[in-house]
């Protein structure tokens, strides 16, 4: 539950880029009541209806993350090695992953609190880490801090650390040791299984 929660958190850097580029946590900040708004108001997410989930997360999370650059660290050193198309499959097969993700956690919500710290950067900083906790009544705080990197069309997200974790690098050894045993197109074959099993598969032209 920890992680699932923590990893809604994820969510609530997404938005809309403005023409002036906002600072990373005034991203998550900014969106955050939004993003909550609609979950709180949608009836059909909160009884878990797929394709309204699906197509929240495709228009406010998707666009954030910088998923060439989750993929490739996940990976690991077996990215080197792969194709150029299987490159585009990883990304796309973990995206989706990602996807399935996201679409358990809105049916987990209750009424979080979710503190964004305030973060000081200079102007030429391309990267930073992004401070927040979860709590709720009766539960311990939950931190979560984000990995992200200034890109042209806004700051993106590469990682999501719960309570110290790394979200990406914790796929890394069940990763390795699939492509061990039945080499990378058997990573993007059990991926693919498991994401076309549970409903989800976009569209590759997506993934991007």
């Amino acid at each position: 539950m920890k992680y699932i929660l923590g990893v809604f958190v994820g969510l609530l850097c997404a938005g809309s880029v403005t023409a002036e580029m906002l600072a990373p946590d005034a991203l998550i900040r900014n969106t955050v009541q939004d993003v909550i708004a609609v979950i709180k108001t949608d009836k059909d997410i909160q009884a878990g209806d797929q394709e309204k989930t699906l197509a929240l997360v495709e228009e406010k999370v998707l666009p954030h993350f910088d998923f060439e650059r989750m993929t490739q660290l996940a990976v690991g050193k077996y990215w080197r090695t792969a194709s150029p198309e299987q490159k585009q499959a990883l990304e796309r097969e973990f995206r989706n992953m990602l996807v399935r993700t996201y679409t358990k956690v809105f049916s987990v919500y209750r009424d979080q609190v979710i503190e964004v710290k305030p973060l000081k950067i200079s102007g030429d900083v391309a990267e930073a880490t992004v401070q927040t906790t979860i709590s709720k009544p009766g539960s311990a705080v939950i931190p979560v801090n984000y990995e992200m990197k200034k890109k042209p069309n806004g700051w993106k997200a590469f990682d999501i650390y719960i309570e110290g974790v790394s979200m990406v690098m914790s796929y890394r050894g069940t990763f390795s040791s699939e492509i061990q045993k039945n080499g990378i197109d058997g990573l993007i074959k059990t991926l693919s299984d498991k994401n076309v099993a549970s409903g989800v598969a976009l569209r590759s032209a997506e993934a991007k």
